[in-house]
């Protein structure tokens, strides 16, 4: 029997790096031990996390501004320690997110045609890890709502425009957690933790959907992420190393939909999923690979199409949301390659002989309107995106400035957010304020006498010192 090759448009998708001159040269990308993709990418910028002496920095680069970056060029420069993960808005392509060492999640604004001078006062500082923080992720579908999980074992959803924490998941996780992904609506989230679980998570209800002890047997980590259709695409390591990619039906998590062992290379696969196309991109750590794959409903559900194979190997990828892409050509994704000192753009393309537009390349994709405001979300209202045709290619609209209410000025701490003391009357707040100044003066005036008590012990110290060195001189 002749095997019949099943027919698919994306067969012969191919990738194609861009001339040198359109990469982005002499950018020192990050060398921090984590597994994070170093880079992410909207329609109007790029962001890379880079090395920086004293703390922690990334660069944020206009699409069209290729060539070497000058080394004075401005950078976002507001954490202490080396920054981890980066995440742009959904929402807003000139918002972004920064989890660090330092154990603090910031949010800033970039403006309308890029950095002139170094940022260093992001819009919001969201403290509330122990540890250093490796994740941070946006939803999806409601505006102002930002995930972000640390080496705490904690997950903490913020409401960005009030700068407060709605939502921690602090007892769920008893390892280090390797990822999270929302699913296409953010009514739920899944983690790959390195206690060898996967598991799926309600956060409002603060439960766990479904999870699976040992979704891969290797001691390596492990990612987990949601697919359009509820499922739950997983890669990781077998017993023997071996490089792993898993399909999970979250309401049987007993035995994978699929499973396939890829190589032994020991790299962390980090998957990017175009939600539009059904296609899974993997892109391992330190290859110079990326693979991909169409997720289908027939056997055997995770089908290998090709892999785009360059010389240099990869230190990071970012990859583009589908209205940044040039449907003109075709393009059906593009990725953002790190190298040591660079950062590199490939294009993936669906060879076609028309020059007209291709509705089943592109159907309708995600846009940059928010179907829920935060609060309607932690209410708990679930929207599908807000979708947008291609057809005309994307034209950006003006984005709105985040701005940040706090809800209790006097006290920024989080266990102050209890529904008690936002009915109080607004006399007895002024009672509390004016209590809480006199407390801050009294604090300041101790710290102002213990000051002046050093520096005057200070001062007889150093008048017996100078006195005992002009008796030994004489």
């Amino acid at each position: 029997m002749r095997r019949v090759v099943r027919q698919s448009k994306f067969r012969h998708v191919f990738g194609q790096a861009v001339k040198n001159d359109q990469c982005y040269d002499d950018i020192r990308v990050s060398r921090v031990t984590w597994d994070s993709s170093f880079c992410v990418v909207n329609p109007k910028f790029v962001a890379i996390i880079i090395e920086a002496s004293g703390g922690g920095a990334f660069l944020v680069l206009p699409l069209h501004k290729t060539g070497r970056i000058d080394k004075s060029y401005p950078t976002v420069c507001g954490h202490t320690g080396p920054v981890l993960d980066i995440d742009w808005s959904p929402h807003n392509d000139q918002v972004i997110a920064s989890g660090s060492e330092d154990c603090t999640v910031m949010v800033w604004q970039i403006p309308e045609n890029g950095l002139t001078l170094s940022l260093t006062e992001p819009v919001v500082v969201l403290e509330g890890h122990s540890k250093r923080v490796g994740i941070v992720a946006w939803h999806p579908t409601a505006r102002n709502v930002l995930l972000s999980a640390g080496c705490d074992n904690i997950v903490i959803i913020w409401n960005v425009g009030t700068g407060e924490a709605l939502i921690n998941l602090d007892d769920m996780h008893l390892d280090m957690i390797y990822n999270v992904s929302w699913n296409r609506n953010g009514s739920l989230i899944c983690t790959a933790s390195k206690d060898k679980k996967v598991r799926v998570i309600d956060p409002r209800k603060q439960e766990i959907v479904a999870e699976k002890e040992r979704a891969h047997e290797g001691a390596r980590p492990m990612r987990a992420i949601f697919l359009s259709d509820g499922n739950v695409f997983t890669t990781g390591f077998s017993r023997m190393s071996e490089r792993q990619l898993a399909l999970w039906n979250p309401k049987n998590m007993e035995e994978p939909i699929a499973l396939h062992e890829m190589d032994t290379s020991n790299g962390v696969l980090l998957p990017f999923y175009d939600p539009d196309t059904n296609i899974i991109y993997l892109c391992g750590k330190g290859d110079s690979s990326i693979r991909y794959f169409e997720i289908t409903d027939e056997s055997p559900y995770v089908h290998y199409l090709n892999t785009f194979s360059s010389k240099e190997p990869q230190r990071g990828m970012g990859f583009m949301p589908k209205r940044g892409l040039d449907v003109n050509k075709c393009e059906i994704a593009r990725f953002f390659k790190l190298h040591e000192r660079k950062c590199e753009p490939i294009i993936m393309t669906v060879p076609r002989k028309s020059d007209l537009f291709q509705d089943d390349l592109y159907p309708d994709t995600a846009g940059p309107e928010a179907a829920l405001e935060a609060e309607e979300w932690f209410e708990g209202k679930n929207a599908d995106p807000i979708l947008i045709s291609l057809k005309h290619g994307y034209i950006p609209g003006k984005n709105r400035d985040l701005k940040v209410v706090k809800k209790n000025i006097l006290d920024n701490k989080p266990a102050a957010n209890k529904k008690s003391d936002l009915i109080n009357t607004p006399k007895k707040a002024a009672d509390t304020s004016n209590i809480q100044n006199e407390a801050k003066l009294d604090e300041i005036l101790k710290e102002l006498k213990s000051i002046k008590d050093t520096i005057s012990n200070q001062d007889e110290r150093i008048s017996k010192l100078e006195q005992q060195m002009a008796k030994m001189t004489v």
